[in-house]
This record gives C-alpha cells, structure tokens and sequence, in this order.
C-alpha cells in the first residue's frame, strides 16, 4: 500500500499519545498534523484535508464527539477513528458510532492494531 499520499490529522492534547501516533504514522510513510484541541482541528481540517482523523473524546474545547459529528456532516469522505480512555462507557461508543464514526479504539492502544485498522480505511 502506498501510503506517501495519504493525509492523517491527530486530534489530541496527550503528548505522549501524540508522539507515539505521530512516529508509528511517519514511519509507514503517511502524512501527519496534529491539532492539540477541537477548535484548532476545526480550523484546520478544511485546509488540510486529510484522508483520515484520529480524534480523542476528550479533546479541549470542543468534544471528539462534537468533531466527529462536525466531520460526517461536512465531510463525508474523511474517515475518522476515535480514541478513548472513556472506551468502557457503552453510552459514549454507541453516541460515536449513531454520529457516524468508523471505529473506536478504547486507550492503551495496541500500535499494531490501530496501524491495521488505520490501513483498512486506506
């Protein structure tokens, strides 16, 4: 799978899940830009454009789930999978998916799996 165009946007404030996302990406060659909160993403998604979005729930100012339902309202072509510590709350899983997210990975992530699943929607 080529991989050299194809666009990944991280939404999230967690440093450590960010360099861990933002070396696993750019190493199986995809592009990254990472937005630290939900209005940044916001801002920046139009420009970017990416192919998929990998967005936390507990994004600052403004919630994964707020993003994601912005996302599949204006963007229906940009895949997004949500990452959440929250992932045992069957409430927050089942509001992700009714808004239309593509999967939903409960925190600590396995790389590997997430690298699969990421490659599956690409």
């Amino acid at each position: 799978m080529d991989t050299t165009d194809k666009k990944i946007m991280i939404i999230d404030n967690d440093d450590m899940t960010v360099e861990i996302l933002k070396f696993i990406l750019k190493k199986e060659g995809f592009k990254v830009s990472i937005a630290k909160d939900g209005i940044n993403a916001m801002e920046r998604l139009p420009v970017i454009m990416p192919d998929l979005v990998i967005t936390t729930i507990t994004v600052p100012l403004k919630s994964g789930l707020e993003i994601i339902n912005e996302i599949k309202q204006n963007y229906n072509d940009i895949r997004v999978i949500a990452l959440s510590s929250l992932g045992e709350e069957e409430n927050t899983v089942e509001e992700a998916f009714e808004l239309g997210v593509d999967d939903f990975i409960a925190k600590p992530f396995n790389p590997n799996e997430l690298l699969l699943r990421i490659k599956r929607f690409l």
